[in-house]
Order: C-alpha cells, then structure tokens, then sequence
C-alpha cells in the first residue's frame, strides 16, 4: 500500500510542475495566496483588516477533494442521476464565474455569502474562505495524462474502486497540489511585502476576479490546450521514465476484476471447440440505456431463463466488431424463432461512442435490431472480466455460461454450440439451415495492427518529434518503417484524435493489408492519395470508420491522406 502510494504521489508531483498547471497558477497566485495576506490596520471595506490566513490551505484542500471525489466516483454518480458526463465541469465554470464576479463586485458576493450566513466567519470561497474556490477548480481542471491518471479514471470510470485506487487517487491528488498550495503561499509572501500589493488591494481583487472569469471562458474553448502545445513539455521525460515503470503497470491493474459473480469464467478456454462450464452468467449491469427492445424496456439474464443467451461486446467504429456483426446478425435472424435472444452490449472505446445517437445510427448502419445495451460506465464488460472487442458470451437456458470467444473468427465453432443449446433448451426445435456468412477475419501478421492517433494510445509512430500535446509541427522522415504513420505540417495532438490546424497537412501511412479505414469526426475534407492517384472524402455526421483503400487481395503499400482543419483523426484500421 505503501508503494502505491508513493507512485501516486510521484505521479502527482511530476503532473503539478508541468506545463498543464500554468493557467490555473494566475488564479492560484491572486485568489489563493494574496488574497490571505494581512493589511495594514485602519484598511477599508475593499481591503479587509483581517482576511482568513487559511485561505490557500483551504483552496488546496478543496481542490484534492473535488479532483479526487469527481475524478473517481463521478461518472458513477452522473450515471445514477441520468445526467450529462460534462455537467460537473460546467457546474465548476458557472461557480469560477460567480465568485469572479463576486470579487469584483462586493454587493454580488454579499448575496452569494447570503445563504451561508449561519457559517462562522462565512467561509465559503469567495472572500474569507476559499473551499468552494478549490472545489470548482477541482471539477474544472483536467490534469496532464499520465500513467497514474489514467489508472484512476479507467478504474473510476469501470466502478472498480477500492482501498488501493483511493489511495492511489488521494496521493495523486495531494501530489499535484502540493506545487499550487507552495505558489498560492509564495503570493500571500509577496503581497505581504511588497507595500503596492498592501495598498492596491480593491485592484488585486478585481484583478483576481477578471483572471478567474478569463480562466473559465478559456476553458470553455480550449484556450489552456493551446498554450501548453506552445509551451515546452520540460516534464516529458519524468512522464516517460514513470510509465514505463513496472511498478506503474502493476497499478494498472489496480481492483482486479474477480468477483462473485464472474469467479468461474476463467474455466471456459477462448475460442473451444466445444461446449464448457463457466459459472452462472454475471449480470448486466450499470446500463445507461437500452432500445430495440419493447419500449425500450432493460432486459435481465433471470427475465430470459429458458432461452439461449449470446452476449456481443462491440463498439460501433471498431474495425473488428464491423466484420464480426454480420454474423451476430444472421444468427439473430436465423435463430431468433428457435430461442435465440441476441444481446449487444455496446461498450465505448472513444468518447464519441458514448453519446446514443451515435450508437443507434451504427447499430442501424450495420443493421443490428437485436436489444442493444449502452454499457458506457463499462459496468458489465467490467463484471464479465472482458477485455476484447468483439467478445462473445454463449449462455445456456438455465443460465450459465458454456463458451467464451475472444475477437475475431471461430464463427462455424460459436454456430455449432448455438444449435447445440438450442437443441437442448428444445429437443423438439426445428431448426433451419448454417448460416453462410463468409469470415473476412484477416490472418496473423497479414494486416497492420490497429493504429490509435490520440497521444494516449498512440503507436506506430515513426516520425522524429515528441508526439505529445506540446509538439504542433511535424515533418516526414527520410525513411519510415512498415507498419507506421508519421505526420506532416500543422497538428493539435489531443488524447484521442488529432486535428489539423492549417492547410495541407498530411498523414503518411506504411500499410498491410487489403482494406484501410480511418475513424474520421468533425466535419470537412479528406485527401487520400495511393499510387499518385487522389480521390476527396466528404468527412460530417456522427464520428464513423470511413473507407480509404479496398482491393481484392492483402498486399503492402503507402497511402497519404490530407485533411482539412475542422476534421478529427482517431485511428486507423485495417482488413
């Protein structure tokens, strides 16, 4: 316990001295630490005679406890009350503008100290205290993406939390706040004795005020995600040296995912050729919606005993789920009448799967209308132990589990063990004829690996820059491997997609395989250019996979895609 929390510390502390902390230090300095300073006696109304020497103690601690409570548990929260995942931040910006405003107008913060009067010394983060200050820049700041970090959220945002990701979490947290409550401490000295901050007082607040007000609409539009890609990322190395640490793999890990309920999975073998016992299913749970079913109504495993079960993990714009569907889909259509209950649990891999709109529009492209289930909490792939897009779990009709497949392929074996249940659910079924879906699944090694652009995911990379959020121009190299993609002209780096910032800027891909998609969002115009031979593709709508190259047999080859500003690259896929 020890050890996680000194990795969680160290990965906060590397985190609260990179450039990402830069636009919240204005607020720090002037609201945390000035604020707090003692005045001379005789002050006035504008300059309090006795101001909380608190204050940056409490804005600290506000934020530590609202990044950690927001970080770890709410999304779990936001899924029980049915509310949007961004309406912490937003409520975070709205209370930055209020005390802004109430620090540059006395009389609006008197009205907002109103309802906490029966307070002592009303402290409530707008003058004396500074709380409610720390809480709102908790919700609204976003640290840099680490290894630690990113343990914290996937494990927040699967509902696998326990001793060890709240001990990783809050020395995280304290670790990132510690270089904030020293630079909030270090203006209070300041103030203290320079005897123009003594005496400007009024200034100093409605210049704390403007600045929080600024820092709030520059986060409405990205403003802080600008400045760091101008800003050197001095702490790049720290961040690489930490996540290639064993020790922070171990933390990724972090919970487990056994339960009692899916302790028994791990008696089925991927992809058998026969029938096995896993233990009762696990229950589906955690959905935020359903639709294709009667009203979209939710479906329980114990609703459905009797009847075989196949449970489909997909996500609408992965590659391998798009050539799995169509089998899910005959199965449904062939068996539906005979018991079969199809199940898609449809479990986000980028953050645009999450919105339903999407998802219906996939699953509609696709031609899915068995039940789908928006598992966007990634509560019942975490309860089935799953870690695989596609996945297919084969329930029989007391309910327990009888065959696992991992990927892609084993088609004709998982159809087989169908009938098998089916028969077996009802000996008297009549049942029609195999489906003849044919298997694109690509062999090993004959195409490129999946290749993820967001600076989180990224691999493949073979260009000579940084390829973080701080490097903005790019150049193609000389020479570049098989298998690789590197970038050319104006890029902002995000941690899912990358996007064009100017004209012609370009993407070369080194490829295997015969078929080459790209997970494309925003809206505008893509270039694709294969043996001097160039061909546009209107990019709009929901954030799809969009065909780039299809021929008829796999071969390796190189492709250039230009894009237009206003288009988001996520991935690039291959068949």
């Amino acid at each position: 316990m020890l050890t996680l929390a000194l990795i969680g510390f160290a990965g906060g502390l590397i985190t609260g001295i990179s450039p990402c902390i830069l636009p919240v230090l204005p607020v720090i300095f002037l609201s945390g630490g000035v604020q707090s300073a003692r005045t001379q006696a005789g002050a006035t109304d504008a300059a309090p005679a006795a101001p909380s020497r608190w204050r940056p103690y409490l804005v600290i601690l506000g934020l530590v406890v609202s990044f950690s409570v927001f970080t770890l548990i709410g999304s779990l929260i936001l899924a029980l009350l049915g509310l949007p995942q961004d309406v912490l931040r937003w409520a975070g910006l709205v209370v930055l503008v209020l005390i802004g405003v109430g620090l540059i107008v006395p009389r609006f913060e008197a009205i907002l100290e109103k309802p906490f009067a029966w307070i002592p010394k009303r402290d409530v983060g707008t003058e004396r205290g500074g709380f409610v200050l720390g809480l709102a820049l908790g919700a609204v700041y976003v640290p840099c993406a680490g290894p630690v970090l990113a343990a914290i959220t996937v494990a927040g945002s699967t509902g696998r939390i326990g001793l060890e990701t709240v001990v990783l979490t809050a020395s995280f947290a304290v670790g990132a706040a510690l270089p904030l409550l020293v630079f909030a401490l270090a203006g209070r000295r300041v103030a203290e004795r320079v005897r123009s901050f003594r005496t400007h007082q009024r200034g100093i607040r409605i210049t704390g005020g403007i600045v929080m007000i600024a820092l709030a609409i520059g986060l409405v539009f990205n403003v802080p995600q600008l400045l760091q890609r101008l800003v050197p990322d001095y702490t790049g190395a720290l961040q690489d040296q930490f996540g290639n640490s064993e020790q922070v793999d171990k933390a990724l890990d972090l919970g487990g995912l056994v339960n009692e309920q899916n302790k028994d999975l791990d008696q089925c073998t991927n992809g058998a050729s026969s029938l096995q016992s896993c233990g009762t299913a696990p229950d589906i749970t955690g959905i935020q919606q359903w639709f294709n079913t009667p009203g979209d109504a939710p479906l329980a495993l114990d609703q459905l005993q009797g009847k075989v079960v196949l449970i489909d993990f997909w996500a609408y714009s992965c590659i391998n789920c798009q050539r799995s569907v169509p089998h899910v889909v005959a199965w449904d259509k062939a068996y539906r009448a005979a018991g079969l209950e199809v199940i898609g649990v449809h479990s986000p891999e980028y953050a645009f799967e999450k919105e339903p709109r999407n998802v219906v529009a996939g699953a509609a492209a696709l031609g899915i209308d068995y039940p789908v289930a928006l598992d966007n909490s990634l509560s019942t792939w975490t309860n089935y132990r799953n870690r695989y897009w596609p996945a297919h779990y084969l329930i029989d009709a007391d309910g327990t589990v009888r065959h696992i497949t991992f990927g892609e392929g084993g088609y004709v074996d998982t159809e087989k063990l169908i009938r098998e249940l089916l028969v077996a659910a009802n000996p008297g079924v009549q049942l029609p004829p195999a489906t003849e879906v044919a298997d694109t699944t690509p062999g090993a090694g004959a195409t490129t690996p999946e290749t993820y652009l967001g600076t989180t995911k990224a691999v493949n990379f073979a260009g000579a820059e940084k390829y973080s959020a701080s490097t903005s121009l790019f150049s193609l190299p000389a020479e570049q491997p098989k298998d690789s993609f590197a970038l050319a002209g104006g890029w902002a780096l995000g941690t899912q997609s990358i996007e064009p910032t100017a004209a012609g800027a370009a993407i070369r891909l080194n490829y295997s395989g015969s078929e080459v998609r790209m997970v494309l969002g925003g809206s505008g115009t893509l270039t694709v250019t294969v043996d001097g031979v160039d061909h546009a593709i209107e990019v709009s709508g929901v954030p799809r996979s969009y065909e780039l190259l299809k021929t008829d047999a796999a071969a390796s080859g190189t492709l250039t895609v230009k894009a237009a500003p206003g288009v988001q690259a996520f991935s690039f896929t291959f068949g």
